[in-house]
């Protein structure tokens, strides 16, 4: 008799608590997972940097010949032989000006993923409109 009224107040409190920060407890069969729709939050595109927003990945992009430089890891990133690579060092056949650069910010590991978009705003020939 003892344990069937500690069950009880047991499965009372529970009841409450989960009515209290909004918990559903269901018993049977689930539908499955419930997923929240995705904010439509128009921001600067992925490879800008938002205003008081910290990147994750700096890199410096050379126009002149489509590479990054990843700053942390000390990557480039470059167009090869039908792919993007990621090495340490570029092939012999790409050549880069140290000082022709454009410094990027992005929340992106793999810069080449916004390459047309950065293609399009930094096109080559135009570093000196860049510096102004």
């Amino acid at each position: 008799m003892k344990r069937m009224i500690y069950a009880s107040i047991v499965l009372f409190v529970l009841g409450f608590l989960f009515l209290q920060t909004g918990c559903t407890l269901s018993v049977g069969s689930h539908p499955g997972p419930v997923y929240a729709p995705e904010a439509s939050e128009q921001g600067p595109p992925p490879w800008a940097p938002a205003h008081g927003h910290r990147a994750k990945y700096r890199y410096y992009y050379y126009p002149e010949s489509h590479v990054y430089f990843d700053l942390g890891r000390s990557l480039y990133f470059y167009y090869y032989g039908g792919g993007w690579r990621a090495s340490v060092s570029l092939p012999s056949e790409i050549r880069i000006n140290i000082g022709d650069h454009v410094p990027l910010e992005m929340d992106d590991d793999r810069p080449y993923r916004h390459h047309s978009d950065v293609q399009r705003h930094y096109p080559p020939g135009q570093l000196k409109k860049w510096r102004k």
